[in-house]
């Protein structure tokens, strides 16, 4: 196999000439003709450059991902947001050539060709993590991280909106701030609940009894508003947890013969394309959730490719959406 010291004796220049020239460094100086003869000998040598070398080695590098969802197939027709992030997957997988297996609701399905990289989609039980790492090590979380875990993960920084959220209703006057929101397992609070409750008794302006919780659903969220405005009191400002919620919570307050956002405020997480649409239209927190499964694949792309041993944490951007239903 030809090396650079063999173009650069029969080229009659230096070691460092032909290497500059072959990773075309655009600050060398060096004659057109003398360029051109260097190529001419790397060709006859038939000398492969590292970038061809990575990419041939690239293309034998074949891939076979598992996307493992941590909820039934059903949650993405109730929440745009999950069938956002498999969309995400999918259409990098396809993008890149990789293999792809789907399972849901933690439910590991057998397949005939090894797994090189798993996509483990929200929160999964220690049982179902230990039974991956058998497949591989090469594991990504997506929807989800731990800072103590060794696996890559990319996410949002749901406690930063829930801080976000709280302190825009606070600028507006509000003293009382409720929560509305679901949870992806039984008896566990979702992050944006326990920051927003937290976060917002350091503030003087939450107490537990305005946090309703029941599932990422239009019709739950529709029960838990209904539950909330047959009482006397309620806050006139509320956090609530997805845009499918927020959803059925307008029907259930546009019933109770109120006016948002003059009545009552509200603002929502996700922007769904229907968040646009519905009246008022939803002021929400735009998450890029399809970013996620996207950046989750190529995580284990690049740490095959690399040999990457560091666990890498990721967060995807987001930002307030201001629309009708907030002053």
């Amino acid at each position: 196999m030809a090396t650079l010291k063999d173009i650069a004796t029969e080229a009659g220049v230096s070691l460092a000439t032909v290497s500059r020239v072959l990773n075309d460094d655009p600050t060398l100086s060096v004659k057109e003709e003398t360029k051109h003869r260097i190529f001419e000998i790397a060709e006859k040598l038939e000398y492969k450059t590292s970038s061809s070398k990575k990419a041939a080695q690239a293309r034998k590098q074949s891939h076979h991902f598992m996307a493992v969802y941590n909820y039934r197939q059903e949650a993405e027709v109730n929440d745009p947001y999950y069938l956002s992030i498999r969309h995400g997957i999918e259409t990098q997988c396809d993008k890149l050539g990789i293999e792809l297996t789907n399972c849901y609701n933690n439910e590991i399905t057998a397949t005939g060709n090894k797994i090189t990289g798993i996509l483990l989609v929200g929160r999964s039980n220690p049982k179902i993590l230990a039974q991956l790492s058998k497949l591989t090590d090469n594991i990504c979380y997506v929807d989800f991280s731990d800072s103590n875990s060794e696996f890559d993960s990319v996410d949002i920084d749901l406690t930063r909106i829930s801080k976000q959220i709280t302190d825009f209703f606070i600028e507006q006057g509000f003293e009382r701030i409720g929560f509305i929101g679901g949870q992806d397992q039984p008896n566990c609070a979702d992050i944006r609940e326990i920051a927003f409750a937290e976060y917002g008794q350091l503030k003087g302006v939450v107490s537990l009894d305005d946090v309703y919780r029941g599932e990422f659903t239009s019709s739950s969220g529709y029960k838990l508003a209904k539950e909330m405005l047959a009482k006397s009191d309620f806050p006139k400002a509320l956090f609530i947890a997805s845009d499918s919620i927020a959803i059925g919570v307008l029907r259930a307050i546009h019933e109770h013969g109120l006016n948002i956002p003059e009545d009552i405020s509200m603002i929502s997480v996700n922007d769904i394309p229907t968040a646009k649409f519905t009246f008022p239209s939803l002021s929400t927190v735009r998450i890029h959730s399809e970013m996620m499964g996207i950046q989750g694949v190529n995580l284990l792309v690049e740490k095959v490719r690399d040999g990457r041993a560091l666990p890498l944490q990721v967060y995807v951007p987001s930002k307030l959406k201001l629309r009708g239903t907030t002053k």
